[in-house]
């Protein structure tokens, strides 16, 4: 395989939550970290507060990446700001996290956090604040909940809305028609011809196989180590 066509196809690499392996998940530091050593994209999870704030986190409770305890729709901004991440920073709001994308080369991949807590209207709130930002790239949504992403095409039906899954997803590439997706975000890799996004990779060798197999893209703890393993594949192509 020559050079160019392997670029064209080559599997982007998304930041899981950040750059956990240096930086707490989902924090600021890790986020501009991984911008400022190029990475090709990075993926993050968003909740509301009471008062209806998009932030940036992980877990529907803050009791184990903060000092504080509860669930984050039970918290104002304001009050969710006593509370401290392992690195001293508050949790980020969505609007400051892609305060730190604007204009960079970077594929954003932002997924709804709906899957045990229904927030009322967040895809109402979120996309137009997206759309207020400076981005380079489109922006990719996820979810594990199928409703969250038709909510999004209701409003704005043109973007790239992708559903994460745990599971084998059955003639996938007909499911992704079905529900007029992009693609499929799958825990491990399906034999569709449908784009898929792989999550979390940490390990080398999987790594390696998805690599070879030129999937769309991987999520990952271990974005420079998958940097250098992606590079050693494609010379080895």
């Amino acid at each position: 395989m020559n050079t160019q066509s392997n670029q064209a196809i080559q599997t982007k690499i998304f930041g899981h939550r950040g750059y956990p392996a240096k930086f707490p998940e989902n924090s600021l530091a890790g986020f501009r970290y991984v911008v400022a050593h190029q990475i090709d994209g990075v993926e993050f999870d968003v909740h509301l507060t009471s008062d209806r704030i998009p932030v940036i986190m992980h877990d529907e409770t803050i009791d184990r990446t903060t000092d504080g305890t509860g669930r984050i729709v039970d918290y104002t901004l304001a009050e969710l700001r006593q509370f401290k991440l392992s690195n001293g920073e508050s949790i980020p709001t969505l609007d400051e996290l892609l305060d730190v994308f604007e204009n960079k080369d970077v594929w954003i991949n932002l997924e709804f956090k709906t899957d045990n807590i229904a927030y009322q209207d967040i895809e109402k709130i979120v996309m137009p604040m997206v759309n207020q930002h400076q981005l380079l790239h489109p922006v990719i949504y996820s979810s594990f909940n199928l409703q969250t992403l038709k909510n999004c095409m209701q409003l704005d039906a043109t973007q790239d809305y992708n559903w994460l899954t745990e599971n084998d997803v059955p003639k996938a590439q007909e499911f992704v028609k079905k529900e007029h997706l992009h693609g499929i975000h799958p825990h491990h890799y399906q034999a569709t011809t449908a784009t898929q996004r792989v999550w979390t990779v940490n390990d080398d060798q999987e790594a390696q196989q998805l690599f070879e197999k030129n999937v769309a893209g991987i999520f990952t703890n271990r974005f420079e180590d998958m940097v250098q393993l992606r590079k050693n594949v494609q010379i080895a192509q």
